[in-house]
Formats: structure tokens, C-alpha cells, sequence
């Protein structure tokens, strides 16, 4: 058995399917083989959940057959390509034909004709993905290399098969996976493709927003995301992809006094929050928090460098990012009000805590207040080491307080005691913006302490100010 065949035989979640595409190559007599990222990370020892496959011949008809043996469907065909999609299990099934691809200057869609396997080997991204294992007859774990992956995947270099000027230039999406892929595997970039990337970086006006916003998502969530955006900052793409980041770095000085390099201080933040956290969502947040910085950055003679209010012109700002980067609400709104609430704790932590400020925070945050405060840990990027002490030590007292049981349930679920029923009785209105707005006074009343959390207290609290909310 071969080297490689022996590490297929290691991986038994996917024997089941491996064992049927042999005997159907073997019935068929077709050539089939894995292909792409699941034999690199074959060869690297890395976890991979999705299957590839080509064949040297109908992959569609392959794909179809290959569902009836392992009773899995729907097969989801894309004819023009000669590619299909199998559904219905844990493991994502991709079966293609071996093809060629010509593209116009104007569209990431080539003219597919099939070919090859060397034809269609020299298309991919990257050496480390014009990998393939057979799957057929004898060949079974014959590894076939014929631009030289694995030496690069030994060295850790990413290289092209072809010149890196056209596989750049038919698809400029690549571009941003060659940044993602130097930080996912720790990768160097030969200087080839870091060249042509500067030259290429203008032709990412052909890619659509949602595949841009979907690398950009795996960059985040790799190990270390700041490798790739620096990369992508090196060559001009972080222009082209995502210009209120690019225009961050550098640093101005006025009368001797400079300020922080945003960048370089965003991408601190984002390592530090993909270090408390595997999500995404998370290390989003920390790469806009300071979005609105370079926007509300001013100089006071007494003060020095200033950035007032940019955590709520960010929160603005992100609604146009949101949307050129279709970004779903759901995320645009927890992108906002991360990006509002971020310096709340860091307040409390120099100011002192109340209860009320407290109460108060966790009310705004919501169920986002654990994702805030891991924000804000990733925020502390001092190289000061007492002050770094003095601010951790300040939020571990603020989680103290938030880790109560009894805190936490209420405000998670907190209202006013006096429910808009008994308002419209007590005040003799009917539904209307009067009940909010008195019911939403009664709960400011609460969180800022001014009065207890009950009911008699709010019922009391109502009749002090119904007459000045226009009852």
C-alpha cells in the first residue's frame, strides 16, 4: 500500500464514499480522482470535511450513480460546467469533469471544453491545489504533481501553476485566496505572485461583493487573520476591497506629538479577538470597531490627537459597508452595535462601576455583552504592562458583577414592571407612542437607579410623570 493510500485508510469517515467511487471507476472504466484542498490537507495531516472529485469523462452521469450507491441526494447539477453537487450527508461531495477554461477579460464564467487531467490541473489556483490521487483499479493513491505542489507545500510557498499574470487575470478572486491561504497555512507568497497581485489588484471590479465578503469571512477566521490582510494591504487589494481599512494606516505628528497606527492596532485587535474566539462574527467586529478613526481623527493643542464620537459615526458608517457588502442584517446590526457600545466597558474599567452602569450596559448589549467584553480584552493592545494590569483587573471586577445569576436573567429579560395595559388604565389613553414613551421612562428610571426594580416602585414612578408626557 502506498504512502498515500495509507493515509486515506486513516481517515474512516469518509471510507464509505472513497470505497464506492473505487468500485464505480472500476464498473465504468473511468479515470476518477481527489483533487484541490482535500489532498492537500490529505498530504499536510489537516482535517477536511468536503470531497472533490474529477473525472475523465461525464462527471455529471459519475455524480448521479455515485448518490444512488450511497443513498444520498439531491444531486444539484450545474451542466454548463460539467460539475454536480451531492447532498444529504455530512460530507459536502463535488464531482467535476476534467475541463479546460477560457475566460473574457469581463467575467469570472470561462468557456469550459473538457480535457485532460494535466489540462485540468494547470487551471487551479495554486501548486498545492494541482494536486490529484487516483481512486481507480491499480493507480489506487498514485499521487500525480506535475507543477511541483508538494515541494511547495514541503517549503511553504504559495506559487501558481501557470504565469501568475493569467491565472490572476481569469480569475481575480484567487487573489484574495492566495492572502487567506498564507494565513490559514502559514505560508510565504513567492514574489511572482506578490508582483502580480499589485499589477492584477484592479481587476477584482469583475468579482461580485458576496464572493469577496465570503473570503474575506474565511480570512477572519483563520488562526491568524492579520497575515493576510497585510498582504492584501501590501498589494493594494485592501484598496480595492475594503477602502475605509486601507486608508487607517500611518501616523501623523503635530508639535512632536503622533498617535497610534489604527492599522497596525486593528489587526493587534483581530488576532487577540480570534484568540478568545473561533467566531467570525467576533472578529468582524474587532476589524471595524475603529472604522470611523481616520473620519473623526483631529488635533488638540491641549489634548493632542482626538477621535471623538468615532465609535457612533463607525456605527453609521457601517450601514453602507453593510450593504455594498451584502452583508445579512443580522450581522450588519451586530457589527453596529459592537461598534457603538465598544469603548462602554473600557469607561466603566477607568471610571469606577456602579451598579446602574452595570445594569445599564448589559441592557444595551443584550445577549451580545460576552461577545463586548471579549472585545474589549482584544482592545487592550498596550505595550505597557501596568496599564494593561489595571485595565484587565477593572474587567474582571465588571464580570463579576455581570456573572451574577440573578443580574444577568433580569436584564436579559428586563422591562418595565408596569406593562402597557395598565399604563393606558392608569393614564386613560388608548395604544399610541404615549405608552412607549412612558413605558420606556420608567425603564430608564430602573437601569440608572433611580428607582427599585418593582412594581410598586414603577406604579409610583407613572403617576410622578404621566403629566409630562402629554397625558
Amino acid at each position: 500500500m502506498s504512502n498515500i493510500a495509507q493515509l486515506l485508510s486513516s481517515r474512516p469517515e469518509h471510507q464509505p464514499i472513497l470505497t464506492a467511487v473505487r468500485q464505480l471507476a472500476e464498473e465504468s472504466g473511468l479515470q476518477v480522482y481527489l483533487v484541490g484542498g482535500y489532498v492537500r490537507d490529505l498530504l499536510m495531516q489537516r482535517n477536511s470535511k468536503d470531497l472533490d472529485l474529477m473525472v475523465e469523462g461525464d462527471g455529471i452521469a459519475f455524480a448521479e450513480r455515485l448518490a444512488r450507491q450511497l443513498k444520498l441526494g439531491p444531486v444539484v447539477s450545474y451542466a454548463d460546467f460539467g460539475t454536480a453537487l451531492i447532498a444529504g450527508g455530512e460530507t459536502r461531495i463535488e464531482v467535476a469533469a476534467a475541463r479546460s477554461e477560457i475566460y473574457s477579460s469581463d467575467s469570472r464564467k470561462p468557456e469550459v471544453k473538457p480535457a485532460s487531467l494535466l489540462s485540468d490541473l494547470s487551471r487551479r489556483d495554486f501548486t498545492i491545489n494541482a494536486l490529484a490521487v487516483s481512486l481507480s483499479g491499480e493507480e489506487y493513491g498514485g499521487l500525480s504533481d506535475p507543477y511541483g505542489g508538494l515541494r511547495d507545500m514541503q517549503t511553504g510557498i504559495l506559487k501558481t501553476p501557470l504565469d501568475p499574470d493569467v491565472t490572476f487575470s481569469d480569475d481575480p478572486l484567487r487573489m484574495l485566496r492566495a492572502a487567506r491561504f498564507a494565513a490559514q497555512l502559514d505560508f510565504s507568497i513567492d514574489p511572482a505572485i506578490h508582483a502580480s497581485m499589485e499589477r492584477q489588484a484592479g481587476r477584482m471590479e469583475i468579482v461580485s461583493w458576496e464572493r469577496v465578503t465570503e473570503e474575506i469571512m474565511k480570512l477572519l477566521s483563520t488562526d491568524r487573520p492579520s497575515i493576510g490582510f497585510y498582504i492584501l494591504k501590501e498589494t493594494g487589494l485592501l484598496r480595492e476591497v475594503f477602502p475605509e481599512l486601507d486608508v487607517m494606516s500611518g501616523v501623523e505628528w503635530i508639535n512632536g506629538q503622533g498617535h497610534k497606527d489604527v492599522f497596525v492596532h486593528t489587526l493587534q485587535v483581530v488576532d487577540n479577538a480570534a484568540a478568545l474566539s473561533s467566531r467570525p462574527q467576533l472578529r468582524f467586529a474587532a476589524l471595524v470597531h475603529d472604522i470611523a478613526k481616520p473620519e473623526t481623527k483631529q488635533f488638540d493643542r491641549s489634548r493632542g490627537w482626538t477621535f471623538h464620537h468615532h465609535e457612533e459615526v463607525g456605527r453609521k458608517m457601517l450601514r453602507a459597508v453593510a450593504k455594498r457588502m451584502r452583508l445579512s442584517s443580522g450581522l450588519r446590526d451586530y457589527l453596529m452595535k459592537m461598534t457603538k457600545l465598544h469603548l462602554r466597558p473600557i469607561a466603566l474599567a477607568k471610571e469606577g462601576i456602579t451598579d446602574s452602569a452595570v445594569r445599564r450596559l448589559m441592557h444595551e448589549a443584550g445577549e451580545e455583552i460576552d461577545d463586548l467584553m471579549m472585545l474589549c480584552r482584544a482592545d487592550v493592545t498596550t505595550k505597557r504592562e501596568s496599564r494593561a494590569a489595571r485595565y484587565m483587573q477593572n474587567f474582571e471586577r465588571v464580570e463579576e458583577l455581570m456573572a451574577d445569576v440573578t443580574i444577568r436573567d433580569e436584564m436579559q429579560a428586563f422591562q418595565s414592571p408596569v406593562r402597557g395595559a395598565e399604563i393606558m388604565a392608569v393614564c386613560n389613553l388608548t395604544e399610541g407612542w404615549r405608552v412607549g414613551v412612558l413605558k420606556k421612562a420608567i425603564e430608564e428610571a430602573i437601569l440608572d437607579g433611580h428607582i427599585e426594580n418593582s412594581h410598586a416602585a414603577a406604579l409610583a414612578y407613572l403617576h410622578e410623570i404621566k403629566d409630562k408626557a402629554g397625558t
